[in-house]
């Protein structure tokens, strides 16, 4: 988190949010059929901080709505659902020790860190198949997944895609990054 920065909303920010997400809620029930936005929302309303987060995700291009509900928790699953990886997020590479291997052409931000400071989780691959379960999306991007600490270790990370109707995973140095790749973040309300 950075030092200062509020984690709250003002009720005009909060209220003109609420009514973005209950748009996309409603336009997207597919992803969510068997749920209702009122208790979604009243949870929301108790939980500043996860409206907050709700926000970052939005305004970094995310399109965050609801694809579930945790069966053991009850918890709401919010992910960003923007066709294309969020564009304010785009350009990092994979975490802290990644980005600071880097002597030159360091990027902005790191997907870990970034992720921690908005309050998500980066998506695991299981996540980003189910979402990919929901739609289409990375018809032209890709997005960092949570890699294994074995995979870490040895200076690797995973990003998936979709291509050809199919969706992909690969890897690269955690130090790498591209224009087209950021990550989709999870966030449990």
């Amino acid at each position: 988190m950075i030092p200062g920065k509020s984690r709250t909303l003002s009720p005009d920010q909060s209220a003109a949010l609420l009514a973005t997400l209950k748009a996309r809620f409603e336009k997207n029930k597919k992803r969510h059929p068997d749920l209702e936005w009122d208790p979604i929302q009243a949870i929301l309303e108790k939980n500043p901080e996860k409206l907050w987060s709700l926000n970052e995700m939005e305004n970094t291009g995310g399109e965050p709505d609801v694809i579930g509900q945790d069966e053991k928790t009850g918890e709401y699953l919010f992910c960003d659902c923007a066709a294309e990886s969020p564009k304010g997020r785009r350009s990092a590479c994979y975490d802290r020790e990644a980005w600071e291997s880097r002597k030159e052409a360091r990027p902005e931000n790191n997907a870990v860190d970034l992720a921690l400071d908005m309050g998500i989780e980066i998506l695991t691959e299981e996540q980003y198949r189910a979402l990919q379960q929901l739609g289409e999306f990375d018809l032209k991007t890709s997005s960092w997944v949570q890699t294994p600490a074995a995979i870490r270790k040895l200076g690797g990370a995973l990003y998936m895609d979709r291509r050809y109707n199919t969706v992909f995973l690969y890897h690269n140095g955690a130090s790498s990054y591209y224009a087209a790749r950021g990550f989709r973040g999870l966030l449990r309300v």
